[in-house]
């Protein structure tokens, strides 16, 4: 039995395979990037398979592949995402076609692979989103709309499939310190004002998406499903104070 990952060497992916192997668990690896992959894979003995998500018949060749190696698939996660922060009025169709197939045409070729190989023992299937889903965001129109499409995928999948023990959670969070948004916080001016989106006042790290993935995906807490929690320092739902008297 174990655990795959989809976008395994991204922030949260790479950190989410550090919480499984160290806690010894059995783990297969997928992302595009071969080389990144192998030395991952490498470094924490994992399986791993190179895979493009927006490719159905890869990932069904990957979930195939995984069932040979880990006998079962009990969890798995699409830690697959991408960033395109523009308003709609000048974003391209390609752009718009490419953010709907990396994170919600992804995601649905994942959950249909994953409730495939985990139709007779059960399991766990964590998608991600993000808090743009849950709130109005300034030049977030197709990332937003992406990842709503995701958590009304988990929901639906999650009333579908429970009747087999399959529980599908989404995990959304804020922006995260990953290569993903290193080009974003790489500016002093953008990293402090999203700072100041988030009331707990900082960027999120992949340890604080990671852990609860994990947590999701844990054999454990199997009465948990049909869920989107939000790990965003409280910007998907919290209006933080904007005077500095907050912290006196």
């Amino acid at each position: 039995m174990g655990y795959l990952i989809f976008g395994a060497t991204g922030g949260v992916g790479s950190e989410l395979t550090r919480r499984l192997t160290e806690r010894g668990e059995k783990v297969f690896l997928a992302a595009r990037d071969s080389v990144k992959l192998e030395k991952l894979a490498d470094s924490c003995g994992a399986f791993f398979e190179s895979a493009d998500v927006t490719d159905s018949a890869q990932v069904e060749r990957v979930f195939a592949v995984a069932r040979e190696k880990l006998g079962q698939v009990e969890g798995a996660a699409c830690c697959v995402g991408s960033l395109l922060l523009k308003p709609a009025h000048l974003t391209q169709d390609r752009e718009f076609e490419q953010t709907l197939r990396v994170n919600l045409f992804g995601a649905f070729y994942v959950l249909r692979e994953a409730v495939r190989a985990m139709s007779e023992a059960g399991g766990s299937l964590v998608l991600l989103s993000s808090a743009a889903a849950r709130i109005g965001i300034a030049n977030h129109e197709a990332i937003s709309v992406a990842k709503a499409g995701v958590q009304g995928l988990a929901l639906a999948a999650a009333a579908t499939y429970a009747a087999k023990n399959i529980r599908v959670n989404v995990v959304a969070p804020g922006m995260i310190e990953t290569p993903l948004t290193e080009t974003i916080l790489r500016s002093a001016s953008a990293r402090k004002m999203s700072e100041g989106m988030h009331a707990l006042k900082r960027i999120g790290k992949p340890a604080d998406a990671a852990s609860l993935i994990a947590w999701l995906l844990d054999r454990e807490n199997s009465w948990v499903t049909g869920q989107v929690f939000g790990v965003d320092g409280g910007l998907g739902t919290v209006v933080p104070r904007l005077d500095s008297s907050a912290r006196s």
